[in-house]
């Protein structure tokens, strides 16, 4: 059985019975979904839809962004058309009323299972999104430290030093530590690449620094192998120091 076809009223479902405002926002209309749910008297959904409301209050969202009150246009006999209450319900609003129907209609427990179900998808979803922003930022910072390295050389530093200039950047913003005292710390093996182990935020704060040092060596015309050492592990200090300010979390206290 289909997502899609979790909570069917005839040939209807849940997304089927989705609206848009003229802002693009989408909303479901209570009068369409109160069946979908399993009630036939609107008092009735109405009483689940109060239950949502509180719930809404309680965990700190504005009703009124997810609860909107509005007619709805019924035509009656001879073709009189007359409008009745209604509600234009956001998706969370939604999910509170199927938390909050009653639990003996399965209807009720088919949507609590529909929602749990996009919720799971959202969260796998999510998880995905983030870790295609990571690979791309690894991608990225590996750039960026080979155009330092390319700037390293054309400041001075020679090739067998490389190691010693890219540490000192590390030993500015992780509070002394070095590439290899970084990996002890966080338990990362000695054969792993320290990069390939930051998370996204760890990875900004390093390219970030890679940049920066790469614009002060060219900024400075720096052309002496020491100064383009403590060049870097100066902007290093600073990218730390930043990070301090702002109440952020020091690199080398991330998880790998």
């Amino acid at each position: 059985m289909s997502d899609k076809n979790l909570t069917p009223i005839g040939s209807k479902s849940f997304e089927d019975l989705k609206r848009a405002n003229e802002h693009g926002a989408e909303y479901w209309s209570a009068r369409e979904i109160q069946s979908l749910l399993g009630y036939t008297q609107w008092r009735r959904f109405e009483d689940a839809i109060k239950r949502a409301l509180t719930s809404c209050k309680q965990s700190g969202n504005e009703p009124s962004y997810h609860f909107a009150g509005a007619g709805k246009p019924i035509e009656g006999g001879k073709g009189a058309v007359q409008l009745v209450n209604d509600y234009h319900l956001s998706r969370f609003a939604c999910y509170l009323i199927a938390q909050n129907g009653d639990p003996r209609k399965p209807e009720i427990a088919n949507a609590q299972k529909y929602f749990a179900i996009q919720a799971r998808k959202q969260e796998i979803s999510t998880a995905i999104a983030a870790d295609i922003e990571r690979l791309e930022l690894r991608k990225q910072t590996a750039e960026e430290f080979k155009a330092l390295s390319g700037a390293a050389r054309d400041a001075g530093v020679h090739d067998r030093m490389f190691g010693v200039f890219h540490d000192a950047g590390y030993k500015g913003m992780y509070g002394g530590l070095g590439r290899d005292a970084i990996k002890k710390q966080k338990r990362i093996s000695e054969k792993e690449n320290l990069m390939d182990r930051m998370d996204t935020t760890e990875l900004a704060a390093n390219q970030f620094r890679m940049t920066q040092t790469r614009d002060k060596l060219a900024k400075d015309k720096i052309k002496d192998q020491q100064s383009a050492i403590r060049t870097h592990e100066n902007v290093g200090r600073e990218v730390r120091d930043a990070i301090k300010r702002i109440g952020g979390t020091l690199p080398e206290q991330l998880p790998p």
